[in-house]
């Protein structure tokens, strides 16, 4: 069977769990491939508010406050792996969504049409907490954006679905209205957004990153999308005082530490462990497959770092649940959570 013919396998198999049929039997058959070939049409990019655009740009002062506050990284979050000057100058900040560093959307194996919707139809079957019709995707700032099962969907939106999953399986998220939550590496606050989406009652969500772009739209998209005095964005030369001064239940890191060198993951896992923060979910980039390595993106195991600071390992889940899925689904990897002691 071509790679081709078993994706829209699985993408009808999973469909038909929920009594829809999304390829007819011919379509299946390698040699009628040309009929499921078609690509998907994606939305138009949405336009950016005028207010907006004025707003996100590299001469703002309130981004030259964030850069002037983070010359004051300690020197282990100083050295970069990926995230260089020259990398974060890349992107238009008015498309801070689009296909770039913060979120890769195409142009790779794992994140074609046919990845977009075999996830689409997997997460309608196995979505508990029934996100999908919950979380909505305007496609606003350059988000990549497909019309699939009767749903607008995104990278962003499906990980963060998958994500929020996986920590009510091990940690009852959805009935908890307590969970302090730090998300480092917390990018435009794309979990945060959706997190704060899906649960109202959430406590102050607080994000932190070590690039000063992240922080700045961060802070913008989070109150674009209404949720002013439910978040703080903390710069991370601020990160310790905060974690002195406030219990934090729940770190939270998704393919950042994998853009980290192993000095900067030591820093920000001394930091949790000494205050005592509980419970730690880390996602590496794709690639990590749920193996026994824990790895950054030039192949070094972050996984000694971890439990040399005193955490444990309590659940390692593909993002994927299905092993079929998990080969040819967007983005496959592996949802980690640890917990401190114990």
């Amino acid at each position: 069977m071509s790679l081709s013919t078993s994706v829209a396998t699985q993408v009808d198999r999973v469909a038909r769990r929920l009594g829809y049929r999304v390829f007819p039997d011919w379509a299946l058959n390698p040699t009628q491939l040309k009929e499921i070939d078609a690509p998907i049409e994606a939305y138009a990019q949405s336009s950016v508010p005028e207010a907006a655009a004025g707003y996100l740009q590299r001469e703002n002062p309130r981004l030259l406050e964030f850069r002037q506050t983070y010359a004051g990284l300690d020197e282990e979050l100083k050295i970069p792996l990926v995230w260089t000057e020259k990398f974060t100058a890349v992107p238009d900040l008015t498309s801070f969504r689009g296909d770039n560093m913060w979120v890769h959307q195409r142009g790779h194996q794992h994140l074609t049409e046919r990845s977009y919707l075999l996830a689409a139809y997997y997460i309608q079957a196995n979505d508990r907490l029934g996100l999908m019709e919950k979380l909505t995707e305007d496609g606003a700032f350059g988000a990549v954006t497909f019309n699939m099962a009767g749903r607008r969907v995104s990278r962003d939106m499906m990980d963060s679905i998958l994500e929020i999953n996986f920590l009510d399986r091990h940690l009852q998220l959805a009935s908890r209205n307590d969970l302090s939550i730090l998300d480092i590496g917390a990018g435009y606050g794309r979990l945060a957004h959706r997190m704060m989406e899906a649960f109202p009652s959430l406590p102050t969500y607080r994000c932190t990153d070590a690039i000063p772009e992240s922080s700045f739209v961060c802070e913008f998209n989070l109150r674009f999308r209404g949720f002013e005095g439910r978040f703080e964005v903390i710069p991370a030369p601020g990160i310790e005082r905060m974690l002195a001064s406030t219990k934090i239940d729940l770190a939270i890191n998704i393919h950042s530490f994998s853009e980290c060198t192993t000095q900067a993951v030591e820093w920000w896992l001394d930091r949790l462990a000494n205050n005592g923060v509980k419970h730690l979910m880390i996602v590496p980039n794709a690639g990590n497959h749920c193996g026994q390595l824990l790895r950054n993106n030039v192949g070094q195991d972050m996984l000694p770092l971890v439990e040399q600071r005193g955490y444990r390992l309590i659940a390692r889940d593909s993002k994927y649940l299905d092993p079929e899925v998990q080969k040819f689904a967007l983005n496959p990897t592996c949802h980690w959570l640890f917990e401190l002691g114990g």
